[in-house]
């Protein structure tokens, strides 16, 4: 039996995490959704994702601090979604996904 890829989705907006988990799941990946950056970094230790589809702007700790956490322990890929609002950093989530 093949092991299915897992991809932890974190964003703060459900719909938009659901609807991505809906299509990935349909593509045959095992999912988990998180709504905040102290949830995902629970989450990350337990069900030890193979990609992290990340939003930038959470509440409590922010995207930026989950993606430096979470690479200061792992190399696991994460992929920064971010609003046409919010790219205003100057290439920070850039710099820290390295």
């Amino acid at each position: 039996m093949v092991t299915k890829q897992k991809i932890l989705i974190v964003d703060d907006d459900n719909n938009i995490a659901e609807l991505i988990s809906l299509y990935l799941t349909k593509e045959c990946f095992e999912t988990r959704i998180v709504n905040d950056g102290e949830q995902a970094l629970k989450d990350f230790a337990s069900f030890q994702p193979d990609l992290i589809l990340l939003d930038l702007m959470l509440p409590g700790i922010d995207g930026y601090q989950v993606c430096r956490e979470i690479r200061a322990k792992a190399n696991v890929p994460i992929r920064i979604e971010i609003s046409a609002g919010s790219y205003s950093k100057n290439g920070t989530a850039g710099k820290i996904g390295k």
